[in-house]
């Protein structure tokens, strides 16, 4: 199912014009959230980030119609036979414009949404890493939004699958932890919770700030601040979060293993909790 700039359209395609800065230059951003049932999870923080990562690039749009097109897919998830699990993704260009770099004076942001099938058995499934020598761009304002510049992640994702694993690790290029491909990065000392900080070259997971909330709550002390890949290698255990997979615990780091660890099963249990209506 796909919204488009203000409709809902049955097929998987619409028309789009091919002088979007999009498609050209990589000129947009967007979010990916989890339905279930219909429902949005954590709705109003995805809503927040997109729209403010809008803001950030110079073609706003309004909250309210990025709720609008979200809410459109994900109530018509499970009449295109999602079932229960839906992967929402919501994609803002700054539309067309002419030749070059330089962005129109007036943009007209394209917004579309789609809903896809997400496999029941992903959510808070376990996972290995692949420590990928690509380095995540610390010194970039693209690297703290999801703009539509992913191919860095798509190598490194290739390269994780054929190396054996299931998702890439990035240093930044200092050669600290910086984030999975696809999620943010927490390593468990004692009870000390730890996860990267936004200038390390970290995206604002909406996750990643729930179990920053969650975790005193818990007994845990929650920290923001850099890990040197050895430390992060030596930590009780080491998981990984997103809006899909919700936490993730990690099996491996490259060749260094990591057992079940009961503190990373009870921030997963409320962690589903607060996924709940």
């Amino acid at each position: 199912m796909l919204w488009f700039d203000g409709a809902l359209i049955a097929g998987p395609t619409a028309p789009f014009d091919l002088a979007d800065r999009g498609l050209t230059l990589g000129d947009g951003v967007f979010d990916t959230a989890l339905a279930i049932d219909g429902r949005l999870v954590f709705e109003a923080a995805h809503v927040a980030r997109l729209a403010a990562a809008t803001r950030a690039l110079g073609f706003a749009v309004a909250p309210e119609r990025i709720a609008q097109a979200m809410r459109a897919v994900a109530g018509g998830a499970g009449a295109i036979g999602t079932g229960a699990f839906a992967a929402i993704r919501t994609t803002v260009t700054r539309g067309s414009g002419p030749r070059g770099l330089a962005p129109p004076a007036e943009p007209r942001p394209v917004l579309w949404a789609s809903a896809a099938a997400l496999p029941p058995a992903l959510p808070f499934a376990s996972l290995t890493l692949h420590p990928t020598n690509i380095r995540r761009n610390d010194t970039s304002p693209a690297a703290r939004w999801k703009t539509l510049g992913y191919l860095d992640a798509v190598l490194a994702a290739t390269e994780a699958r054929a190396a054996g694993f299931d998702e890439a690790l990035f240093r930044n290029t200092h050669g600290r932890v910086a984030c999975a491909g696809t999620g943010n990065l927490f390593a468990l000392f004692g009870t000390r919770l730890v996860t990267p900080p936004l200038s390390e070259g970290v995206l604002a997971g909406i996750v990643r700030a729930e179990l920053l909330r969650l975790a005193p709550s818990l007994g845990f002390t929650a920290a923001e601040q850099p890990l040197a890949f050895e430390e992060f290698l030596g930590a009780d255990a080491v998981f990984l979060t997103n809006s899909l997979r919700g936490l993730a615990p990690v099996r491996a780091v490259g060749a260094t293993p990591f057992a079940a660890h009961p503190a990373v099963a009870a921030l997963g249990e409320a962690l589903r909790a607060a996924m709940r209506p």
